[in-house]
């Protein structure tokens, strides 16, 4: 992409109602621009982040067996009138009526209408385990949105839904998600800590928060320092094995959010040395809870005896917005954002550092054609600005990797390359540079 081309509308001074760095750096950053309270339109650069951080999720979900489908934004009342939670839900739920009065909502969650979808289809326990995904836009009406996509009115998020007939099967798909998740994380270049939690209105009696350490963040949590070490399972993981022994690893050590934090526990269990207090961003949640919605809305198989049983259900939720703005939170610097590789918006950025100069042009022309060519996704900084603007864009923008392109190292037969994630710099050919990168 060429940058004349591009449509990134930088600010040079920073919005006074952005309160974290995730929210002013997307908004000096032409990712965001806010349309009403809490809701956002992301413009393309923040567009091409949102779009790699959903096919991650979508990948790992597949990996693990998850089956994806698109459920509506606007849900019928009726719904959640049948499982009991229409009126307990609060004001955070968009009710709404449409021209025949008939009682709607936009949905915060899809719990209602998987489980609507699951029984008019799934009669026998053969079918199962079964467990149905989507990524799709949600509204909660916050009382107080702030802190950008960190905590807005609206959102995109994905949900899962395991279906399984009784709880020990139910547990295997649990674990299935809980490792997904791990996977899911680090793989966006995240250490997100799986931390004991409260189910909220979701209900059931097992669920975990996947928390990234971070000041900014909602809640307190409290951890072993030692959580922080452990590795994530590799692309080649078993689903369909035992995946207890990772489990216990990820849960034997203490780590619990403040809503269910046992301080007594956590002073016998943790070494006063490797006691992390903090704070912390959620950026996922699994839940397990049995037969919560089946019981109330008659979601009901054949067991292997015949007679009909209710299916035990999880669900399984990552903020996919909000996931933009917590890497953002772990990876930055003063002079901007320094996103990982896998979901930058572009990989490479070109700086044509004399803009007038031919030999300059053809060497940058070069560059972004063949790596262009090779599917690296690329930015080519081809405007009229002075170096030191496009130095400056480059890093405010994040992107990993900026080659520098003048006259002066031309000259001498050499193009300088900048990695953003440390600022080390190195000088080489132009035809090394087009080799040094290929499509990840």
């Amino acid at each position: 992409m060429r940058l004349s081309r591009f449509f990134l509308p930088i600010l040079k001074e920073t919005p006074k109602e952005a309160e974290i760095v995730s929210h002013r750096l997307m908004l000096r950053a032409g990712m965001l621009r806010q349309e009403a309270a809490g809701i956002y339109a992301f413009l393309p650069l923040g567009l091409r982040v949102l779009n790699k951080v959903c096919a991650i999720v979508r990948e790992e979900q597949n990996r693990a067996g998850a089956v994806e489908l698109l459920m509506p934004t606007i849900q019928s009342a009726d719904l959640w009138r049948e499982s009991g939670r229409y009126d307990d839900y609060g004001k955070e739920m968009l009710r709404i009526q449409d021209r025949h009065e008939r009682e709607l909502l936009y949905g915060p969650t899809n719990e209602e209408m998987i489980t609507e979808i699951f029984r008019a289809y799934v009669k026998s326990y053969r079918s199962l385990p079964l467990n149905l995904y989507h990524i799709q836009w949600k509204f909660r009406d916050e009382q107080r949105p702030r802190f950008g996509v960190m905590r807005g009115r609206e959102f995109l998020m994905k949900d899962a839904y395991s279906f399984d007939v009784d709880e020990a099967a139910a547990r295997l798909s649990y674990n299935r998600m809980f490792v997904a998740y791990l996977r899911t994380f680090a793989r966006m270049g995240l250490k997100a800590i799986p931390m004991r939690a409260e189910t909220g209105p979701i209900g059931g009696d097992l669920s975990h928060e996947f928390i990234v350490l971070a000041e900014t963040g909602e809640s307190g949590v409290f951890c072993n320092r030692d959580v922080l070490d452990l590795p994530v399972p590799g692309a080649d993981v078993n689903y369909d094995g035992d995946l207890t022994p990772i489990i216990k690893q990820w849960t034997d050590l203490y780590a619990a959010t403040e809503d269910v934090h046992d301080a007594e526990r956590y002073e016998r269990e943790v070494p006063v040395e490797k006691r992390v207090q903090t704070r912390g961003i959620e950026v996922g949640q699994i839940f397990y809870f049995g037969t919560k919605y089946s019981d109330s809305m008659k979601a009901l198989v054949a067991g292997p005896d015949g007679n009909e049983v209710p299916i035990h259900g999880g669900s399984y939720g990552v903020g996919v917005s909000r996931l933009v703005g917590a890497i953002i939170e772990a990876c930055h610097d003063e002079a901007g954002i320094k996103w990982p590789e896998e979901v930058a918006p572009f990989r490479v950025a070109v700086l044509n550092l004399k803009q007038d100069d031919a030999a300059t042009g053809a060497a940058c022309e070069k560059l972004y054609a063949a790596l262009s060519a090779k599917g690296v996704d690329v930015l080519y900084d081809d405007t009229d600005q002075r170096p030191g603007a496009k130095f400056a864009t480059a890093d405010l923008i994040g992107i990993p990797w900026q080659v520098l392109i003048g006259p002066r190292g031309l000259a001498e037969g050499k193009v300088e390359i900048k990695r953003r994630s440390d600022g080390s710099r190195e000088f080489m050919s132009l035809d090394e540079a087009i080799n040094r990168f290929t499509r990840s």
